[in-house]
């Protein structure tokens, strides 16, 4: 039997995204909505409660009501917008944080989908929470360097539109200067830090691809303070895991230009880890695409441990 699934929000990018890693499964049934009841609220209430999971692909107001739509206890919710998030009686959806994050996922009924620059900061930084390796007390900060596509649609015609275009979109773009993005709460929430970190993300002029790094000093590290001891506690931590690449010593000398380059994990549904710098200094960076990994393939991983499948089913590692 098919398990059928509803998308609310099939026309936004993630949606799209979504559907498109469905084609060519044959055990999944898609309740399809006309375009013309996209909005219906009796018409979504409908597929709701006649879907096996729901994905959620909305505004963060639009999700809760969605979610307040359900009313056939069996229906399980795969929430991709912020609103969920760090709610009670919410699964995270970032499996390979701990067995504890993958089981929520597996048993959830409830499931929110990481954001994308979180889904990199905590990639990073939860382990070594977790692991005492940093105190949550330690005052983290992150780059975070997104292609136009994380902004939705208005951000994607702005740059693809036809009309006349600003020279500002030509060079990168640093935004959310005020300290309140809204991947903050879950940032701190979910890495079990004491503050939030301080977060400069930036947009620049391509399509799809993050990268979010993460400075530290080594002398504050409470152990495996050495370069290659800390690739090593990441790829202990991380053993096993199909979405996660922890990168060796020099990878990132063999990039294009010894340059990492935002676009290069586009298309791409996992996740590597880069640790750089010296002695003294290192940068930990994530590198992924805020569609994949960020996004409607971190969804789509999700849904196939609900439903007991393959984890990487229809996904591109």
């Amino acid at each position: 039997m098919r398990t059928k699934i509803f998308i609310d929000g099939s026309e936004g990018t993630t949606g799209l995204r979504i559907h498109e890693r469905f084609a060519g499964r044959e055990d999944i049934e898609i309740l399809p909505i006309s375009q013309e009841l996209r909005k219906d609220v009796n018409e979504r209430k409908k597929l709701i409660n006649s879907a096996d999971i729901v994905f959620l692909c909305l505004p963060d107001a639009a999700a809760k009501e969605s979610v307040g739509l359900v009313e056939n206890e069996k229906v399980r919710v795969i929430d991709t917008s912020t609103a969920h998030r760090t709610e009670a009686g919410w699964a995270y959806g970032f499996p390979e944080l701990s067995s504890g994050h993958r089981q929520a996922v597996v048993k959830g009924k409830r499931v929110a989908i990481p954001g994308c620059h979180a889904t990199g900061f905590i990639s990073l930084v939860y382990p070594l929470v977790a692991e005492g390796v940093l105190g949550k007390d330690y005052p983290f900060s992150a780059f975070s360097l997104t292609g136009y596509s994380g902004g939705g649609k208005k951000m994607i015609a702005q740059y693809e539109g036809t009309g006349k275009r600003s020279p500002e979109l030509d060079a990168p773009r640093e935004y959310a200067l005020s300290q309140n993005h809204k991947h903050l709460k879950e940032m701190k929430e979910v890495a079990g830090l004491a503050r939030k970190p301080l977060f400069s993300p930036i947009v620049a002029d391509y399509y799809s691809g993050m990268v979010v790094s993460v400075p530290v000093y080594a002398d504050f590290l409470k152990k495996n303070a050495a370069l290659d001891e800390l690739r090593a506690f990441y790829r202990e931590y991380y053993k096993g895991q199909k979405f996660i690449k922890v990168m060796e010593a020099g990878a990132e000398e063999k990039l294009e230009g010894g340059m990492m380059a935002g676009n290069c994990c586009s298309g791409w549904d996992g996740l590597k880890i880069y640790v750089t710098g010296n002695e003294e200094r290192m940068v930990l960076t994530a590198h992924f695409d805020n569609l994949g990994k960020g996004a409607s393939g971190a969804a789509v991983q999700c849904l196939n441990l609900m439903m007991g499948c393959e984890e990487d089913k229809g996904l591109n590692l």
